[in-house]
This record gives structure tokens, sequence and C-alpha cells, in this order.
């Protein structure tokens, strides 16, 4: 099997005043394609730094990584929003929903700033697939102030799913919720996983 993620010998540092501060020390990872992968560790491990390093929101200072076959180690940012726009799909523990926008809005809107948007009807159709496979269809017209934080995650993972990525990144996002409904998301992530064969 194919790897989609590639890491090898990953640093990362940030320079706070005049210290330097080491979040990533050489990191290698390497993720199949369909894997499903969790990563622990305690607070200010860098588990976020390395998220966004494999999310392309990031650049390592050192070290190789190549996301699904293309070495994006040394992209500047204008390439890595594309190879971001193309490749990934992103679910926050805030659910960074658009207030204003009713749940089918939320769910395409990551298709509007494609540069190759699907036809309307089929987006459409898709919307409401993905909301049926989290269990929000009766919710389409319903704005994020509306609905519980289990609902606004569920929405938030098929906006991560919409635009068909190889790999959908999720920080912390059961980090918000309750006991029971953060076991529901992790079951429905599971889930869309075995089903749609996303990384």
């Amino acid at each position: 099997m194919a790897h989609l993620i590639e890491l090898s010998g990953i640093k990362k540092s940030y320079q706070l005043g005049m210290t330097e501060v080491v979040a990533l020390r050489g990191v290698d990872l390497f993720i199949d394609v369909g894997e499903f992968t969790v990563v622990t560790g305690p607070s200010g491990s860098g588990k976020t730094t390395l998220l966004n390093i494999i999310g392309c929101l990031d650049r390592a200072s050192g070290g190789k990584y190549v996301l699904d076959g293309i070495d994006v180690s040394n992209k500047d940012f204008d390439d890595l929003a594309d190879v971001r726009n193309q490749k990934i799909g992103f679910i926050f523990q805030n659910f960074n929903l658009i207030p204003v926008l009713n749940v089918a809005e939320n769910i395409e809107f990551p298709c509007a700033v494609r540069q190759n948007p699907q036809e309307a009807g089929a987006l459409r159709a898709r919307v409401e697939k993905l909301a049926e496979a989290v269990g929000l269809k009766e919710y389409l017209h319903h704005k994020p102030d509306e609905l519980s934080g289990g609902q606004r995650q569920r929405v938030a993972i098929a906006r991560a799913l919409i635009t068909t990525p190889r790999l959908v990144l999720a920080d912390e996002p059961t980090a918000n919720l309750d006991s029971k409904t953060s076991e529901q998301i992790i079951d429905l992530m599971l889930q869309l996983n075995r089903e749609q064969k996303v990384t």
C-alpha cells in the first residue's frame, strides 16, 4: 500500500523573544492511504504543530515532507494553499462554522473557494448525501446557533468531506463536547473512514 504521508526528520522551532522553542525534534511518520491514525500526547508536546505541518498550514524548519507523492517541504505559502485546497479537509475543535450560513451552505462552502466548482445540482446532491451520512439531513436549513455542539461538529465533518479530500485532519475534534457526544463523533469518523476510504 502506498504512503499518503511521508515525514522524514521533521523539525520545527519558533522564536519567542530571545528564546528558541523547539516544538518538533526530527519526527518520522508514515501514514498509508485509507489509514485511521491518532496522535496523542500531553499538552505542549507538539501535536498541533505536527498537524499544522501535515495540513500545509505551516512549514517545517527542517526535514522532508511528501504528501500524496508531492514534496511539499519547500513550497511557498501560495503553493501550500493550493495543496490544501485540493487534497485536505479540516475538522477543528471550535467547529469554525460561519454563523450567517445555514448547515447546507456551511457544508458546501469549501467548494466555493475551489477553482473547479461543481455543478450546482450535483453539489447540492452531495451536500444532502453527506448531511444524511452525519445524521443531519433534516437540519440543512438551520443556522449553527440552532444546533448543539455535537451537531455543529457533524456539520464540520461533512464540510471536511465535501471536496472529496485525500486526507482529513482533525485537531482535538471532541475537546468541546461531552463524553457521550465525543464517543459518537469518534464512532462517526471511524465509520466514514471505513465507508469513504478517506485517510
